[in-house]
């Protein structure tokens, strides 16, 4: 790893820490998947929409992400033409014909429609979780709040990530940049044990289960469990670690 990429991980570190490492858990995973996957508009600098994806993370749904980055050109204008204003997030599901602003009206109605018996996720509504999310764009120097030139992909992306990652979040930001449509695979956590680094876990619960469904799905494929990973289909690739992924992004996709 070198040495430039290594210092935008510590500042991805303290961005998780400073947030409480929320996204990391999915305990209580929906029981209800949508059939069809839902559609946000969003870019990740913005608090309020890490709001909702930190809900999608603990909730365990998966959602078709539409950057919209400032001076953005590729979703942006489609989602105010939808929705009538440039505010972010905006949320479209498809399987029920609903759209919403707002990340507090947006977590409910996930928990509403897809949560079963599940409660919105604790404190994302309050005004300190909205302080510590500005904290976390702030130590990212708002990585990911503004468009830069690419090529579009003819189908979005996939990426297996779970929100407080730091090496994740590194490449989320970089998808928000360069305008990238992509199905976010959420990949919390689903228990307590699996917390903290993979040498930790496989030293004191080496026998334990992958559980978690994506978790499951990225184990079958590749053998292990690791954030993040990326699947391309307009190209056929498929890879772990940050730092090389983002070098793919630039390689392919950056103008």
């Amino acid at each position: 790893m070198s040495a430039v990429h290594q210092l935008k991980v510590v500042s991805s570190v303290f961005a998780s820490t400073a947030r409480g490492w929320r996204g990391s858990l999915s305990f209580r995973p929906t029981t209800q998947q949508p059939e069809q996957l839902l559609r946000l508009y969003e870019f990740e600098a913005s608090p309020f929409c890490r709001l909702v994806r930190e809900a999608l993370s603990e909730m365990d749904i998966d959602v078709l992400i539409l950057p919209c980055p400032a001076s953005g050109t590729r979703f942006r204008p489609e989602a105010v033409s939808l929705g009538g204003k440039a505010l972010f997030p905006y949320l479209a599901d498809p399987n029920t014909g609903r759209a919403l602003y707002e990340s507090a009206d947006i977590i409910d109605y996930l928990a509403e429609t897809y949560g079963g018996q599940m409660r919105a996720p604790r404190g994302l509504r309050r005004k300190g979780a909205i302080a510590a999310a500005f904290t976390v764009s702030l130590l990212r120097a708002v990585r990911g709040l503004k468009a830069a030139p690419s090529k579009a992909p003819e189908e979005p992306l996939i990426l297996y990530s779970f929100e407080s990652s730091p090496y994740s979040r590194l490449v989320r930001e970089r998808l928000s940049e360069l305008e990238l449509p992509y199905v976010l695979r959420n990949t919390a956590k689903a228990r307590w044990e699996d917390v903290g680094p993979p040498q930790i876990r496989a030293k004191f619960f080496p026998t334990l289960p992958v559980e978690g469904r994506n978790r499951l799905a990225l184990l079958e494929r590749e053998g292990r469990v690791q954030v993040p990973y990326l699947i391309d289909p307009n190209t056929g690739v498929a890879m772990f670690e940050s730092e090389a992924i983002l070098a793919y992004l630039d390689q392919t996709y950056a103008a």
